[in-house]
């Protein structure tokens, strides 16, 4: 729900002149979430922009001149592209910093959803733009009591679809029938849809060499049959088919037999240390009520596996925002791709996944963590994976 006053508030926190929200044709769907527009849509250009004090001030075209109309404010019609940009002049006209949908050098593409020729007319009124990143995650990436209750749900079903999967492979092998990746595939989506949950697209399911590749997709017709003595990596994400669900998002391993190698145990305990040192970093961070940021999070997982002596084996960061989409915008747990400097707030969800990736095989171990109102966190989806879990034992 739209908060006029919250929001001003977190714009004079951050001592900014104001926020100009925009959007075309729903390019900037944080924009259109802050405003609560749904699944609206609007096929002209309109700015909202949002003053750290006094009356917002809308920019609509003639016909859509009504789209803001159930936010306050004053309100200007365009209809020429000239009209257009004396109008988004007027908007900021006396504000010196505001805010926007823009990153520096595009470090971080989940906030930076505003064009660079918008960004260049409104630099060219005299106003510092700075990212809009924070204020982004307070209210977007932050969750309400519903959202919660959403991704408990979600996850409780993310945990048994691993059941459905590593079940229906152990009796496949056991009964000496084929199995590929896509029909394990199909079991985890027929599972997601039984149970009322639904994903952007279908989960990763990579056996031996393809676990060794972070972001495999088995496609019908190129994917692998699974045998017994095989490494298995599932990769799975779901929320509920209700409005506003938001994801859970879990990794979990397995070996097609009774004793798992000894290289595979070796390569799961340091991937699980890390995830441990991810965790507790955040759970001390909130004890002492400290400020934590993204990065920290992931040198936390990165040290242990750095250590270890698999550092250039770790290429991708520890964790990503958890929202509405699988990958969210707020706080990413990220040193590696970018530095992330957003704090990691209250009541957001994020993924801790770090991952050792060689030819031959690759280990991940995913869960994810809730800060609840209180500064409690969360781990969800089920128990912590200790072991990389013998199918045939």
């Amino acid at each position: 729900m739209f908060d006029l006053a919250a929001i001003q508030a977190a714009i004079r926190e951050q001592q900014l002149d104001g926020w100009l929200l925009y959007d075309f044709r729903r390019l900037n769907v944080l924009a259109c979430r802050v405003l609560g527009f749904g699944e609206s849509f609007l096929s002209r250009r309109w700015f909202y922009f949002i003053p750290a004090q006094g009356e917002p001030q809308k920019l609509v075209h003639r016909i859509e001149s009504a789209s803001l109309d159930r936010y306050p404010g004053g309100k200007t019609v365009y209809l020429k592209w000239q009209e257009l940009e004396a109008g988004v002049g007027k908007l900021v006209q006396g504000a010196k910093k505001i805010a926007m949908e823009y990153v520096p050098r595009n470090s971080n593409p989940y906030v930076s959803r505003v064009d660079a020729g918008t960004i260049e007319l409104v630099r060219s009124f005299g106003v510092d733009i700075v990212s809009s990143g924070d204020l982004v995650q307070t209210f977007e990436a932050v969750w309400d009591d519903e959202q919660w209750a959403l991704h408990l749900e979600a996850a409780t079903h993310t945990d048994t679809a691993y059941d459905a999967a590593f079940g229906f492979i152990r009796d496949r092998i056991q009964a000496g029938r084929a199995i590929r990746e896509t029909d394990v595939q199909r079991v985890i989506l027929e599972h997601f849809d039984l149970n009322g949950l639904v994903a952007d697209h279908a989960p990763n399911v990579s056996v031996g060499p393809h676990s060794g590749d972070p972001h495999y997709e088995p496609k019908a017709g190129s994917d692998s049959p699974i045998h017994e003595g095989d490494f298995v990596l599932i990769d799975l994400w779901a929320k509920c088919k209700k409005p506003r669900a938001v994801y859970s998002d879990l990794t979990r391993t397995a070996f097609v037999g009774s004793v798992v190698p000894g290289q595979i145990r070796q390569i799961f305990s340091i991937v699980a240390a890390a995830r441990d040192a991810a965790i507790a970093k955040v759970r001390e961070a909130f004890a002492a009520n400290k400020p934590l940021f993204g990065w920290e999070v992931d040198q936390a997982a990165r040290d242990v596996i750095e250590k270890a002596g698999h550092g250039p084996a770790f290429c991708h960061r520890t964790g990503h925002s958890i929202g509405q989409e699988v990958h969210g915008n707020g706080a990413n747990m990220d040193g590696l791709e970018t530095r992330e400097d957003r704090r990691v707030l209250r009541q957001t969800c994020f993924s801790i996944e770090p991952g050792i990736y060689y030819d031959d095989f690759g280990v991940r171990s995913e869960v994810d963590v809730f800060i609840d109102k209180h500064g409690e966190v969360h781990v969800t989806g089920g128990p912590l994976q200790t072991e990389v879990f013998a199918l045939l034992r």
